[in-house]
């Protein structure tokens, strides 16, 4: 490898591009290119990068496969940052198997990395956690261990597992101090900030509170019978019954908890699961049939009983009812939630990281755009469109991010 190659390898992981661009601008050779595509990547051209890293994998010869391996593992970075998350998956497994046969054992574990952000950021943590897991941190650059803090944080938030936050972000600010770059420095100061901001809404019959997630963490600890309006689900003496598909089934749980230990009439009930004005006799043969539905899921946690107004939701002597909301309540906050990270996601990969359809994440961003709680900029609906949030005070946190979103 030439003295210009090496120099500028050296000043691409010191975090400077342009010294980097100095040494090789001008060349189109394969290592040249690659080098190119790396700084252009750290400048935000990220179209640019991607276009330079593919010149470079086909100027390598194919007897070059480290080489080309390594081309695209910085292209799926450039995915990730770019939110192109329908990237194949299999390409970088394959890069990262190709990489570890040729013994580059850094790239090889820097490519694993990659696949647990991804995972991430589709929501499959147990796989992200797996990949984390065989990570050797000492094999990676400091760069790369905050990242990996971050990304080990990100499963801990979204597990609401605030101790393993914390330490996992300790860790990767040390890496990032370490390895002197200010915008790592500051992403991750920005990751500790959100311990510190309201992670959800406690709605209880003692009025309504804003709580950290260490709050939410010691509250699904207890005995609490919680009604979870961020996921959808019921938490009751460590089981979760899942409610995210039984939007009629959650919306009774969340009116009857509440106003627990006070009944709820039929005609709220009516208006909250049916959206139905007036209860006529049909509302009331459906409700009865639901109530019939939740009393059986909720088995041995809480009983459901008629009253002459409507129905009563009851639990255990001794235990509390409560409802645990996001801070900011919107139909679609789980769409807020990502884009709230600051960066610009297509509705394909919205809807990856959700699992829904995209249909189902067009409609909602087109009626967040009509609310202007968003915007978006390119052409088209494909991946040439992107959506971002103007403004990011007051959006929902993603801390307590739901799976699913409704057609609502």
């Amino acid at each position: 490898m030439d003295a210009l190659i090496t120099a500028a390898g050296r000043a691409l992981a010191a975090g400077d591009p342009l010294g980097a661009l100095n040494r090789i601008a001008l060349r189109s050779d394969a290592p040249a290119l690659a080098l190119r595509g790396i700084a252009m990547a750290q400048l935000g051209d990220l179209d640019l990068a991607k276009a330079l890293l593919r010149r470079a994998a086909r100027a390598f010869s194919p007897r070059e496969h480290r080489a080309r391996a390594r081309c695209v593992v910085a292209e799926a970075e450039i995915a990730l940052v770019s939110r192109d998350l329908g990237w194949p998956e299999a390409a970088l497994q394959r890069a990262r198997e190709t990489l570890e046969r040729q013994g580059d054992t850094i790239n090889a574990a820097y490519a694993r990395y990659l696949s647990a952000r991804h995972l991430l950021l589709i929501g499959r943590l147990d796989e992200a956690e797996r990949e984390l897991e065989v990570i050797d941190p000492d094999l990676l650059p400091l760069q790369a261990q905050a990242g990996c803090g971050m990304v080990a944080a990100g499963i801990a938030m979204r597990r609401v597992e605030a101790r393993k936050a914390r330490a996992a972000l300790e860790r990767a600010a040390a890496a990032a101090r370490g390895a002197g770059i200010p915008a790592l420095v500051s992403e991750v100061d920005t990751a500790m900030r959100a311990l510190e901001v309201p992670a959800a809404r406690l709605i209880s019959s003692g009025g309504e509170e804003l709580l950290l997630l260490d709050q939410v963490e010691a509250l699904l600890a207890s005995g609490t019978f919680v009604v979870d309006a961020c996921r959808h689900v019921v938490r009751s003496a460590r089981e979760v019954i899942g409610l995210e598909t039984r939007p009629v089934l959650f919306a009774l749980a969340r009116a009857l908890a509440e106003a627990w230990p006070s009944d709820v009439s039929r005609k709220v009930l009516v208006a909250k699961a049916f959206r139905g004005r007036v209860a006529d006799e049909s509302h009331r043969a459906r409700l009865r049939v639901e109530i019939g539905r939740l009393r059986a899921l909720l088995g041995d946690h809480a009983g459901l009983s008629a009253t002459d107004a409507g129905f009563l939701l009851t639990v255990p002597e001794g235990r509390d009812v409560v409802v645990l909301a996001q801070p900011v309540e919107d139909s679609h906050a789980d769409v807020l939630a990502l884009l709230g990270d600051g960066e610009a996601w297509s509705s394909a990969a919205l809807a990856l990281a959700l699992g829904v359809s995209s249909r189902t994440v067009q409609r909602a961003l087109e009626r967040l755009r009509e609310e202007g709680k968003v915007r978006s900029f390119g052409r088209g609906r494909g991946r040439a469109c992107r959506w971002v949030v103007p403004t990011l005070p007051g959006f929902p946190t993603n801390l307590l991010l739901p799976a699913k979103i409704t057609d609502g």
